[in-house]
């Protein structure tokens, strides 16, 4: 009996230490963590070239860490703190590769299919949103073209997924994809223009980065620092938590610039909007800490809205941005309206004007407009009225049908006009006393006055009241 029970003891006293040495393995298991990154590094992504670009992540507490980069066969070292968190610089050269990223901190994680060149994020609501094969109702011109000839390995997609955040968060869900005729369909379709005709003309890798939300205020997209200096009183929106969840995670991953197509949820705030745009531009600005970068945006499109709101005053807003945020611009979209649905179809437009922008300004392209014609200022003399413009103007040979005189009752009535090189003249049968004049201001129009390169202009008022 007493030798059975001997046995049961020593055979207890065996599983026991088997116990605890597995424990102790899964402890020290645990204990070890291997690098870890967030979802914004990972194979096929783009760099941004000539830079000094972040990278970071977490590993073991306190242990030496590594990358190391194929483009130029040298490593980079730093230590995590205890924590486990790291972040380390990493020079890029011109445009090339395929490259790869080895990163170790005694275990190796390998990065492959990078490419270095042109990084854009494309933000904003629904219509930045609006995938490339378009959505039921909502269908994308020339949307089975674009995608046929979408096989572009020289192209890269990253799509933020949908998340909202009551505090800033570290990581979101997101992968590279390689630019093909299965990824293209569902990338932003204004987004793929941009970038395919920037990296047609100059012949780098370029990398797309989509967070969007439609139907989102502007002020969802800006930290919590930065929507309290604004106290509007109507905020349906929980504020900050997009910026919390779907921006936040990336900031400080080198990016050339910013597109935006939003403003659509704010027409009923249109008196302080452009204060808004103003202050998202800043914030985000002072968040990534990589220098004032671009940002280009899409005015609002023509739609005819409910009539509680003119969405001309929102139109009015986002031109008035313009001017105040540096090294900025924006697109009129005037003339590319649909007025039975929010999301017009010819995103091509959209994204290509936004591309003449960039090359332009960014990339210095000689020889090309990026901007429509700008109202520079008005002379009456009698019931005739004389707009002048920044350039000359033309209609392409059609009949100028959206300007519009008043006299001192403030009343509105339509004017014949006639161009001269850079002016307009206006003359209206109904008001013989002339004191302002407008330009495509209501809801939707179809605009119908461009420069000389077809790009068309804003619409645009003299008054104030």
């Amino acid at each position: 009996m007493k030798q059975k029970e001997i046995k049961r003891g020593v055979l207890k006293n065996r599983i026991i230490k088997c116990i605890l040495l597995f424990g102790c393995i899964l402890i020290n298991v645990g204990a070890y963590a291997e690098i870890k990154l967030p979802a914004i590094f990972g194979s096929n992504m783009v760099l941004q070239r000539n830079s000094e670009v972040s990278v970071w992540g977490t590993a073991t507490a306190k242990s030496k860490v590594t990358v190391s980069t194929s483009w130029n066969n040298q490593a980079y070292e730093t230590n995590a703190d205890k924590e486990g968190n790291w972040n380390i610089k990493v020079s890029t050269p011109d445009a090339g590769g395929p490259y790869d990223i080895k990163l170790s901190d005694g275990e190796e994680l390998m990065l492959e299919n990078v490419l270095i060149g042109e990084v854009w994020l494309c933000s904003g609501q629904s219509n930045m949103e609006r995938r490339l094969r378009g959505h039921p109702n909502d269908p994308i011109l020339g949307a089975n073209d674009a995608i046929l000839r979408s096989d572009n390995p020289s192209i890269r997609f990253f799509k933020v997924e949908r998340a909202k955040s009551e505090v800033p968060e570290d990581n979101f869900n997101g992968d590279w994809k390689v630019c093909n005729r299965s990824t293209s369909p569902e990338f932003s379709a204004t987004g793929y223009f941009f970038g395919n005709l920037l990296q047609e003309i100059l012949d780098v890798p370029v990398g797309l980065i989509s967070s969007n939300w439609g139907g989102t205020r502007i002020q969802r997209w800006m930290d919590e620092g930065a929507i309290k200096t604004f106290n509007p009183d109507d905020w349906e929106d929980s504020p900050s938590t997009l910026f919390n969840a779907m921006i936040n995670p990336m900031l400080g991953f080198n990016i050339k610039g910013v597109i935006w197509y939003q403003g659509e949820s704010n027409r009923k705030q249109y008196e302080i909007y452009d204060e808004m745009m103003v202050k998202l531009v800043q914030n985000w600005r002072e968040k990534w800490g990589i220098g004032n970068f671009s940002f280009y945006y899409c005015q609002i499109a023509p739609f005819k809205y409910d009539n509680t709101v003119n969405t001309a005053f929102l139109r009015e807003a986002q031109l008035k941005a313009s001017k105040e945020i540096p090294n900025s611009g924006m697109v009129s979209l005037l003339d590319v309206g649909d007025e039975r649905t929010i999301h017009p179809a010819n995103k091509r437009v959209a994204g290509e004007r936004l591309a003449y922008l960039a090359l332009k300004d960014t990339y210095g392209i000689e020889g090309i407009s990026a901007r429509g014609p700008e109202y520079l200022d008005m002379k009456i003399e009698d019931s005739t009225v004389e707009l002048t413009f920044d350039e000359s103007v033309t209609s392409f040979g059609k009949e100028l049908k959206l300007f519009e005189v008043a006299g001192k009752d403030q009343k509105f009535y339509p004017a014949k006009a006639r161009i001269k090189g850079n002016r307009i003249i206006l003359i209206s049968e109904e008001v013989a006393e002339p004191v302002a004049a407008r330009y495509g201001f209501k809801n939707f129009v179809e605009g119908d006055l461009y420069n000389l390169y077809g790009l068309p202009a804003s619409s645009f008022r003299t008054d104030r009241w």
